[in-house]
């Protein structure tokens, strides 16, 4: 059986370092924006431009910015990462509660990022359907 490759994944601004923590203690490779300060100054594009540098898949819930980001991206057939959308619908950003999106993340990680040439997924909250 052939495992996928593992994901790598940046967590966009609106997620909580603490997030990115608990699943670097699951053995995830997981980056928050809100940890790095350079990575906060950037724009959308920036983030965006930096993430694909680096093979991390983007986990957002901006999509009215970085779906056009992306489709740029695909249009002008330049290097490209995937982005993971989610929305506050799904999973309710809360400090106290963080635990479903926590479980989330690292079962779509375990199961690894879609094959190329897809480059978008969604995070879905299996409670919440």
């Amino acid at each position: 059986m052939s495992h996928p490759a593992s994901a790598r994944l940046v967590l966009d601004e609106m997620f909580s370092p603490a997030i990115a923590a608990a699943l670097r203690d699951l053995g995830q490779d997981v980056i928050a924006v809100a940890e790095r300060g350079e990575l906060r100054a950037m724009s959308d594009d920036g983030v965006f431009a930096w993430a694909t540098s680096q093979r991390r898949w983007l986990l957002t819930e901006n999509v009215k910015d970085f779906r056009p980001i992306l489709l740029r991206a695909l249009q002008a057939d330049t290097a490209t990462t995937g982005i993971l959308y989610t929305s506050s619908r799904a999973f309710p950003r809360s400090r106290k509660n963080p635990g479903p999106l926590i479980q989330a993340i690292h079962a779509w990680m375990l199961n690894g990022p879609p094959e190329a040439p897809l480059t978008e997924d969604w995070l879905l909250n299996p409670a919440s359907r």
